[in-house]
């Protein structure tokens, strides 16, 4: 395996927990990336299948140091994700995000890290991120994921996540500011990094073409949601208080970070805070005076009901 090391280093940070199914086709497809310098971390959360087997055959021919096992903390896929990316000695010039059931195109890494290189100040948290190819468990594509179009701010990130984290590439200086906040009770590693970049400052750029082909299979923890059945169950989980609790969870992270957040990022997420416990009529008010809103017109539909009914 060659390495070019004038090219940024990229820290692939992947997630494993009892993924021998289909961790081999991952690791492949990382191997033939035509960005060539990177080093894959892998975090493994305490598999109790091949797991650990089938990483060590997929990679018997690749180059000493490309790959490092670690042990996970066991606390759940956000935390592990988190572990990795909040750990000071964990140190490239770029890092990416890696679930263990993907399968990348080949030039997946390159075009994130050509596009951090040009539109990325060092000092200035830059995250890159994109849709995915929806596809089967034999990897035949279906559908790929919403396309979101509306900016990507912190307005938005505080009620919506908006890509995987699969598809997310970022730079040193949100490396440091993740390590800066350290491993908060967030509800998940993706829409913690697109709330934290935006809400201290930072830009999050959303790519239009995917470079992911996302399996979707009955043992993933966490999958599409564009069908009509998603749908509904989204809705259905609003009324059961699933947002509500997430809400609660990422509230308390962005407590914790408090001070890593922008003065009107601070002013927003009061009012967010706010909003969510007044009276029928304050919270519409407070709801437009903060600004919120989602990426689809369906999105800022649901909004409104659950602030309606009090869910948000």
């Amino acid at each position: 395996m060659t390495q070019h090391t004038t090219q940024p280093l990229v820290a692939i940070l992947l997630g494993s927990y009892n993924g021998a199914k289909y961790i081999g086709q991952q690791l492949d497809s990382i191997a033939k990336q035509t960005h060539a310098h990177w080093r894959l971390i892998i975090s493994d959360d305490g598999s109790t299948d091949d797991t650990l087997q089938e990483i060590e055959r997929s990679t018997q021919d690749w180059a000493p140091g490309q790959l490092v096992v670690r042990q996970g903390p066991r606390q759940g896929f956000c935390q592990n994700f988190l572990s990795m990316a909040c750990d000071t000695s964990v140190q490239a010039d770029m890092y990416a995000f890696s679930d263990q059931d993907d399968v990348w195109l080949p030039e997946k890494l390159q075009v994130a890290v050509e596009h951090i290189q040009q539109h990325a100040r060092p000092d200035q948290p830059y995250v890159y991120c994109g849709r995915t190819s929806y596809v089967r468990d034999n990897l035949k594509p279906y559908e790929e994921s919403t396309l979101f179009v509306y900016p990507r701010s912190f307005r938005n990130a505080l009620i919506q996540s908006i890509a995987g984290g699969n598809t997310m590439v970022f730079n040193q200086a949100a490396k440091q500011l993740i390590e800066q906040a350290g491993m908060v009770p967030t509800v998940s590693h993706d829409w913690w990094l697109y709330q934290l970049i935006t809400g201290a400052g930072g830009r999050v750029f959303y790519d239009e073409k995917s470079y992911i082909l996302y399996r979707q299979h009955a043992q993933a923890l966490v999958g599409g949601n564009t069908t009509i059945t998603a749908r509904f169950k989204r809705i259905f989980l609003v009324f059961q208080g699933r947002f509500e609790a997430w809400t609660d969870r990422n509230i308390l992270a962005l407590n914790q970070a408090r001070d890593l957040l922008t003065p009107e990022s601070r002013e927003i997420f009061d009012l967010f805070v706010r909003l969510r416990h007044s009276t029928l009529k304050h919270r519409f008010r407070m709801l437009e005076v903060c600004g919120l809103y989602r990426q689809t017109w369906r999105g800022t539909i649901s909004l409104i009901i659950a602030a309606v009914f009090k869910k948000i």
